[in-house]
């Protein structure tokens, strides 16, 4: 059994030159939200309005410079969950939400993104990826739906999808009756 050499006492609290070269490090690891830099943060500076005054500092300087840029940030998540995961843009609205990027600029980024993309071939490019094949039976239609639902296209597109395998019209109309959140909730 391995002992962990950190010590458990809490850090002291970092200034503003400590917290700046702390944020350019947690942005060299990977990019990240102003919202999720500000909560890296908010662990490591002083707690109450000075700490809050000290933060606000530090990220006006990183948008200064051009390490931190929300809009540049979306643009670039989107496009890679768009190109190599071959996500829906629901899913990718989602994710960005969550990450804390404002709702305009997440608008503003799916509708450029998403605008001249053909959503049912997006949709077969995932199941490509995935390598989920023709579904045989009523269970494996529904783990289907789920997948592609999860993934962020809409149920439209899934039925065309599954149209186009010829599932059985009794397996899609049972299917009907579930809703977009019972389809996700087993993943």
């Amino acid at each position: 059994m391995a002992f962990s050499t950190r010590s458990k006492s809490p850090r002291a609290p970092l200034n503003e030159a400590g917290l700046y070269d702390y944020a350019l490090k947690a942005l060299g690891r990977h990019m990240r939200t102003e919202a999720e830099l500000r909560r890296l943060l908010h662990q490591r500076a002083e707690q109450g309005p000075a700490g809050q005054s000290v933060i606000a500092a530090v990220l006006a300087r990183l948008k200064e410079h051009g390490y931190l840029d929300d809009k540049s940030y979306a643009e670039t998540f989107t496009r890679l969950r768009q190109e190599n995961e071959k996500l829906g843009a629901r899913t990718v609205r989602q994710k960005l939400q969550q990450k804390g990027v404002a709702a305009a600029i997440v608008d503003e980024t799916i509708e450029a993104r998403y605008a001249g993309t053909d959503e049912q071939t997006l949709a077969r490019q995932y199941l490509d990826r995935k390598r989920i094949r023709k579904p045989e039976d009523e269970k494996q239609t529904a783990r289907v739906m789920r997948r592609l639902v999860a993934a962020g296209f809409s149920t439209g597109v899934i039925y065309k999808i599954l149209r186009q395998w010829d599932i059985p019209g009794e397996s899609l109309s049972q299917l009907d009756n579930l809703d977009d959140s019972a389809l996700i909730d087993e993943n």
